[in-house]
């Protein structure tokens, strides 16, 4: 396993208040879940990816969305493809920035959250894309 992976937040995040609550809750879900040893807001010149876990042997990269209602679509529907090349080029970087390029598996999650404080509904999509 990757021991470089913390529970940290990335030195100047620019992440709102908002997004780290969520992202925060996304964390605390997915523990539940079997992930471990996560890793958040990772940074580099291609984009942000929003979380990074192990799930068993495999690295996950988690984007996490968040919406208050599904009125407009469903908060996991607005990773478009645009989103998706940023997440894959950032995750590159993360591989070979930490020696793991075609060492481990690896795969692209989104979380969408929805609702209010209290009242969260979560949908996992593993292997989104």
């Amino acid at each position: 396993m990757f021991k470089g992976l913390k529970n940290i937040l990335a030195p100047g995040s620019t992440a709102t208040g908002k997004g780290k609550y969520f992202e925060i809750k996304a964390m605390a879900f997915l523990k539940k879940n079997g992930l471990k040893d996560f890793l958040m807001n990772y940074r580099c010149r291609w984009g942000e990816i929003d979380l990074v876990a192990y799930e068993g042997e495999v690295l996950v990269f988690i984007e996490v969305r968040y919406r208050a209602h599904n009125s407009h679509g469903n908060a996991a529907a607005t990773v478009n493809f645009r989103k998706q090349d940023k997440i894959r080029r950032s995750a590159q970087h993360f591989l070979q920035k930490n020696g793991l390029t075609n060492r481990i598996p690896c795969r692209f999650d989104v979380l969408g959250i929805t609702g209010r404080k209290g009242q969260l509904e979560f949908h996992w999509i593993r292997g989104a894309f």
